[in-house]
């Protein structure tokens, strides 16, 4: 079978190679759907792990969230009260509240203002686990002092460059003076350009309009060698059926469940990868199929000669393979650069595993012998006897 697919290989290429411009055109068909998948897959990967860089930042067990919050950007607060309940269960060591809202920055430089996130919680309780912040704890209890995140946009200013070069730097958030005391360093989000830590107190001078009783998620810490599982579900029955009680799984889930079923941009990505296959199989399908009908009467002569209709198809087969390898190579080479050239413009990871590799490997390899499978059916119509 090996030896007899090695021939078939082997007047594919010759047959492929005869017409270099079809060769080429098959070629740049296949790496435009190479380089349309990979980027879709590259842009929904970045849009999944950036939703992770809030709940990987958190220290803690569990976390309470009012069930109208869709996402962490999108909070629907809950009476402070809900969550001190917690209390109740003597496995649990610490409840801490996070603020979370949305407010125009001003760049210190250009004065024109960008929406960002501000997190707010007591410095003390360290509910965040970035080590940027632990020496700045003390002086965030200060009125009106924030840290910024160095890895939002530069659309809201060289803040890091500015606080080394000044030693000190005054914004608005809000409408409100701040000091940036600090950087930190997060990251972006397909929800947020920007992220800013401040204190809880601070966050309610940020947004006058907030209450200090009205939580935006719970966070609870359990006491060491606790079994999480067990007091979660102790804590459901104590806690009011109007929030969630999630543990870390459960709450990137929940992230990750909006941003791919709920708001518009996963299914975008994920049809623009349907979309792209599909465009690279009829464009392998018309030049196999081209070729095929070009070519009717020497495969019919080798139907005459003794050659098989299955060997024939192998020679169909091997030439989807072959277009579907050399197709991918520059595809994946192109692909490569073009990660690198979008991470430096949407400031989001694009990471490329190998396990990213494979699977579009995959994927162009399956639409391609689809789209010679399709063209096979021209070839069961050579019949010797139509040549005289």
């Amino acid at each position: 079978m090996f030896r007899q697919f090695r021939f078939a290989a082997r007047l594919a290429w010759r047959q492929l190679t005869h017409e270099r411009g079809k060769l080429v055109a098959a070629i740049l068909g296949v790496m435009f759907a190479c380089v349309l998948v990979f980027m879709q897959l590259g842009f929904r990967d970045s849009l999944y792990s950036s939703i992770s860089t809030v709940p990987n930042a958190m220290n803690g067990d569990l976390f309470i969230m009012h069930k109208q919050t869709e996402a962490l950007w999108r909070t629907v607060p809950f009476p402070r009260r809900e969550m001190l309940r917690a209390f109740a269960a003597e496995e649990v060591a610490s409840v801490t509240p996070l603020y979370i809202g949305q407010a125009p920055w001003k760049n210190p430089q250009t004065r024109t203002k960008r929406t960002l996130l501000v997190f707010g919680s007591a410095p003390r309780d360290q509910l965040f686990d970035l080590p940027d912040i632990d020496p700045y704890r003390h002086a965030l209890e200060r009125q009106d002092t924030v840290m910024f995140d160095a890895l939002s946009r530069p659309e809201f200013g060289p803040v890091p460059a500015l606080l080394a070069e000044q030693g000190q730097l005054y914004t608005e958030i809000n409408d409100r003076n701040v000091e940036v005391i600090g950087t930190f360093r997060m990251g972006a989000s397909f929800a947020a350009d920007g992220n800013v830590m401040t204190s809880d107190q601070n966050f309610l001078r940020i947004f006058p309009q907030r209450n200090i009783e009205q939580v935006d998620v719970g966070v609870i810490r359990l006491k060491a060698g606790t079994d999480t599982a067990q007091v979660q579900a102790k804590l459901r029955q104590l806690l009011n059926p109007n929030v969630y009680l999630f543990n870390w799984q459960q709450m990137a889930d929940y992230e990750f469940a909006y941003w791919s079923n709920n708001a518009p941009v996963g299914f975008i990505f994920g049809f623009g990868v349907v979309m792209g296959l599909i465009v690279g199989m009829v464009i392998v399908y018309q030049i196999l199929f081209t070729d095929i009908t070009n070519h009717l009467n020497e495969f019919a002569t080798l139907k005459a000669m003794g050659y098989t209709l299955r060997y024939l198809l192998l020679v169909v087969l091997a030439s989807s393979l072959i277009l579907a390898v050399i197709g991918f190579v520059p595809g994946f080479v192109l692909s490569l650069a073009l990660y690198t050239f979008a991470e430096s413009v949407i400031y989001i990871p694009m990471p490329m595993p190998l396990s990213k590799v494979i699977s579009v490997f995959s994927m162009i390899l399956i639409m391609c012998v689809a789209a010679g499978s399709l063209a096979m059916r021209k070839m069961r119509s050579a019949n010797p006897a139509d040549m005289f």
